[in-house]
């Protein structure tokens, strides 16, 4: 339980701009304790996230028992091939509490790999519908609807990550985001295992230390990207079986990898059928009544975090995925969607009153609070990271400093300030002031994983950073023999555009996959607007070779996250200003032992560029990274040999270097 007032106070020490609010801070920590007593009682919030250890399918003694929480139906039955497929052969009894059960005799009623359904009776109406807490569903051919399956194999799947598993890395997370199924370069769909056995090892030699996997959890329609949930506690059939899975976790423990999973909490497939949707025959079940059960721009449905049945689905479902498949952690999708009742479209959040007003669904609130408190009671070393672009205040607090208790928030501005910039201006137009701000800002005491671009830029209909550098020429002018002022552009800049991103990412740095070595195509998955094709569903890893510049941008991602790794950037704190020339585009700071210097222009190179090393002192520095390395496509032009003296000068102690445009370099001193 929260002491409000003690909560209270320690929040309003960090940001004194709340205070105005704390009557809404303190009814939220209320209702967060009140919420907790009712689902805890006497116990423990671990023991009310067992769902999956009641509901779905379950050995006993002498067979098997079934539940299912339907509170409006009249009726309930059991089919599937186990009984010849026959609609009223098993009828479930109720048992109270809109719990309803059978229970079947012998240990052979029920058999691996058949498959189950019920039959859901209504004011005199019968309809299908797949159980919620199923944990495989796999595709009906004849219906192409999913129909559940029973998943029982003959031995437990052999773990061998105990040395691993519940311990979290004292290093930052950096953050290698990926889909398993276009992973792969072919026409198709990828697995589990070729993750496993073949990204795996891509992503430990480029330096990342967590990956982040997308649309795992079960969902009908594969161009969601995985956001359109049917079967929360199912792991997508298309990559592979659920051992598939807990291998690839194992090998990637093993690599010294965190596996972190993209849950989605926010909403669901609005899909009558297959997932949770008028299951019992209502629309507000598991989710909100009339227009506010509804996302107005996903055409998705949205939870009522309000009852206690929905609260138990979704937080055993955390529960679950930790202990069933020994996920590192989540990122939960969406937080902004759930914060509010307008799921923040449209909004800015340019001021503190916007988080805390009618249009702020306390309930969700209080779900993230119980979610977190969940995951990281099961393990401490858990990390949770929060997709919101609100801003809301305290969102990476522990819970006894009135926040949400997630570990990280991802800084969403940041891709959306490059866009802007590189569609919008002239790049002799930024202004690095603004940059800096930008890169720099945040909430006090929270941290925050920065990127400057994931999956969302990606995406059909969008472009990412080296598509909107290139343009054009992204299709004729990736040979290392090619170059125009466009393309030589486009290559410098991916790289210094990362690098300072990297840079100044508070407490960790993200990437999706591919992005690393500039991939030239967007992605789009099969869909009848394309003609079903895997085309842009894939990733065409055969483009880093030594023929083409994608090897350049490779080599390069490798050698910024290993200097990131070796200086540990981003556990050095905050990053301090010495220079920002909004005239020339240049940016000079330092970050625990590293100095950075930046020349953004596209075209003015400067010589005799004076790095001040205040904070470092007088001594000798050299370059430990440059983007201008043959390696990298560079010239060659920053000597990494070179020794540069710092000495005392009308401003202090520092040295000259000379920055040709559109690079950067990274320095450290060596005595």
């Amino acid at each position: 339980m929260i002491n409000v007032k003690n909560a209270l106070k320690r929040l309003m020490d960090i940001d004194p701009y709340l205070s105005p609010f704390t009557g809404d801070i303190a009814m939220h920590l209320q209702r967060y304790n009140d919420k907790r007593n009712d689902l805890v009682g006497d116990g423990t919030l671990y023991d009310a996230a067992d769902g999956h250890l009641y509901y779905g399918f379950h050995r006993t003694e002498d067979g098997w028992v079934f539940r299912e929480w339907l509170p409006a139906a009249d009726a309930v039955w059991l089919f599937g091939d186990f009984n010849g497929w026959d609609r009223t052969s098993h009828p479930l009894n109720p048992i109270g509490g809109g719990v309803w059960e059978i229970r079947l005799t012998g240990s052979d009623a029920l058999k691996h790999g058949q498959y189950v359904k019920l039959i859901v009776g209504r004011q005199g109406i019968a309809f299908e519908r797949v159980p919620a807490y199923i944990r495989r569903a796999v595709l009906d051919m004849n219906s192409k609807k999913l129909c559940g399956q029973i998943w029982e194999t003959d031995a437990a799947f052999e773990w061998t990550d105990d040395k691993w598993y519940g311990r979290r890395s004292r290093k930052a997370p950096l953050v290698y985001e990926a889909h398993i199924g276009m992973a792969q370069e072919y026409y198709g769909i990828g697995t589990y295992r070729e993750f496993a056995d073949k990204n795996l090892e891509w992503i430990k030699s480029l330096g990342y230390n967590t990956v982040q996997l997308m649309a795992i959890q079960e969902h009908p329609y594969y161009a969601s990207f995985g956001y359109q949930v049917t079967n929360f506690f199912a792991p997508s059939h298309r990559y592979g079986t659920p051992e598939d899975l807990k291998y690839l976790i194992n090998k990637a423990h093993a690599m010294g990898i965190a596996v972190v999973l993209d849950v989605v909490h926010s909403h669901a497939c609005p899909n009558v059928g297959e997932g949770l949707s008028l299951q019992d025959g209502t629309e507000d079940q598991y989710f909100l009544y009339g227009q506010r059960g509804w996302h107005t721009a996903w055409g998705t449905r949205c939870f009522d975090y309000s009852k206690a049945e929905v609260l138990r689905l979704l937080l055993s479902n955390l529960r679950y995925w930790q202990e069933e498949y020994h996920f590192d952690g989540f990122r939960f999708d969406g937080v902004t969607s759930m914060l509010y009742e307008d799921h923040g479209l449209g909004r800015a959040f340019t001021d503190y009153s916007q988080y805390y007003s009618l249009n702020t669904n306390v309930d969700a609130r209080v779900y993230l609070m119980l979610a977190n408190e969940l995951v990281h009671g099961i393990n401490p070393k858990a990390t949770t990271i929060a997709e919101d672009m609100s801003g809301m205040p305290g969102m990476c607090l522990p819970l006894s400093m009135a926040g949400f208790g997630f570990d990280y928030r991802l800084s969403m501005g940041v891709p959306d300030m490059w866009i802007k910039l590189i569609k919008e201006q002239r790049m002799e137009d930024w202004d690095v002031l603004h940059i800096w701000y930008e890169l720099t800002n945040g909430r006090p005491n929270e941290k925050a994983i920065g990127y400057s671009e994931s999956h969302d830029q990606a995406m059909v209909g969008d472009k990412t950073i080296i598509f909107r550098l290139a343009d054009a020429e992204m299709y004729t002018g990736m040979n290392k023999d090619y170059h125009t002022p466009t393309m030589d552009c486009a290559i410098d800049m991916h790289k210094v555009i990362r690098l300072l991103t990297n840079s100044l990412a508070r407490d960790g740095y993200l990437n999706f996959m591919g992005n690393e070595f500039g991939h030239p195509e967007w992605i789009d998955f099969p869909r009848e607007g394309n003609g079903w094709s895997y085309h842009h569903a894939r990733r065409q890893w055969s483009l880093v070779n030594p023929f083409l510049k994608y090897e350049w941008l490779a080599n390069f991602d490798r050698a910024m996250i290993g200097t990131a790794q070796k200086y540990n950037v981003h556990l050095s704190g905050k990053a301090e200003s010495l220079w920002l020339d909004k005239d020339k585009n240049l940016m000079v700071f330092t970050r625990g032992s590293l100095i950075y210097v930046f020349n953004m222009h596209p075209t003015q190179s400067q010589t005799d560029v004076f790095v001040n090393c205040r904070g470092l002192g007088e001594g000798e520095y050299r370059v430990v990274l440059s983007t201008d390395d043959s390696d990298f496509g560079g010239g060659n032009r920053i000597s990494k040999d070179y020794i540069y003296t710092a000495k005392e000068e009308c401003c202090g102690y520092g040295f000259k270097l000379y920055m040709p445009c559109r690079t950067a370099a990274v320095l450290t001193k060596v005595k």
